[in-house]
């Protein structure tokens, strides 16, 4: 497994992404981009006026409040809808150096940003990123919402590099919410591609204040062993701050405790993601990132379509 992606495997997603067990390939534009059209921009078009039926316009249209209201046939008439502004927060840490089946979580974060930064460029949406985890500016690495295939070129390029050494005790991942949520104007869609594994009550105000004003989706990066602990015998795990502990993966009680503590975990983002309306995509290392984003985005249209 590489430890990064390739920049030409993340250019090459504009044009298709492998499926599971398959050798076909499904274009990124007939099916994902089309969940993204039909899940974050509605019908592609904005409400402008209501004006009197003409001969030759869609019937489709008639608003049929206002024709009884007049006794005149009155059409909806609409316009292009507007571009948006998509920020892709991915982590770029270096805790996502981990993969124990598929890839590393580094790499199958890379490959949702380019899929999800693909279908905003193909609707032609601004795109702009803040990558985290590193030492340099805070932490945060940001790059300006913008249309066109280079701003997102510089991302995705980003994320095949090395990111520089963190400080222990930096929490970007509150850092970051908390920019986009002071720095950005209303109605950006906003992506975050993340090692969720972790405490998650102290990003719920940040997170719900970001939700009123935006279109908020979390993507927690998970592999296997995140939640079950693999029997290996003794083993040497270094810690955030450089400490190392010997752990003795055999011991079955210790192994549950293990996994308790994941579902415990997961648990709770999913009540907060539940309590503040924000959608929730799992990725996992060892699945086909396009076809888990496909199946996430098939839900929530659902779930929207129901309500």
């Amino acid at each position: 497994m590489s430890l990064h992606p390739r920049l030409d495997d993340l250019l090459e997603l504009r044009h298709q992404a492998h499926t599971l067990g398959l050798a076909s390939y499904h274009s990124v534009n007939s099916v994902l981009s089309g969940l993204f059209a039909s899940v974050f921009r509605g019908s592609g078009l904005d409400f402008d006026e209501v004006r009197e039926y003409r001969a030759g316009d869609d019937v489709r249209n008639m608003d049929w409040h206002v024709t009884a209201r007049t006794g005149t046939p009155h059409l909806k008439v609409f316009r292009e809808e507007r571009e948006r502004t998509v920020m892709l927060c991915v982590d770029h840490g270096r805790h996502m150096s981990f993969g124990t089946r598929g890839t590393f979580k580094s790499v199958q974060a890379a490959r949702a940003a380019a899929l999800l930064g693909w279908a905003a460029d193909n609707h032609h949406d601004r795109v702009g990123g803040l990558l985290f985890g590193g030492s340099d500016n805070g932490g945060l690495q940001y790059f300006r919402p913008a249309r066109g295939r280079r701003s997102l070129w510089r991302i995705l390029n980003t994320l095949t590099q090395d990111m520089p050494e963190a400080q222990a005790d930096g929490d970007y991942l509150l850092t970051v919410l908390q920019r986009i949520d002071r720095g950005s104007g209303t109605g950006s869609l906003v992506f975050v591609i993340a090692d969720f594994n972790r405490e998650v009550s102290m990003l719920e105000r940040t997170l719900g204040s970001l939700q009123q004003g935006h279109d908020v989706v979390l993507f927690p990066v998970d592999d296997p062993a995140d939640r079950e602990l693999p029997a290996m015998g003794q083993v040497v795990f270094e810690d955030a701050f450089g400490d190392l502990f010997e752990v003795n993966t055999d011991d079955e009680k210790g192994r549950q405790a293990y996994r308790a503590a994941w579902e415990h975990r997961r648990s709770e983002l999913q009540k907060l993601a539940k309590r503040l309306g924000i959608t929730l995509i799992p990725l996992k290392t060892n699945e086909d990132v396009h076809r888990t984003i496909t199946l996430g985005l098939r839900q929530r249209l659902a779930s929207r379509r129901f309500r």
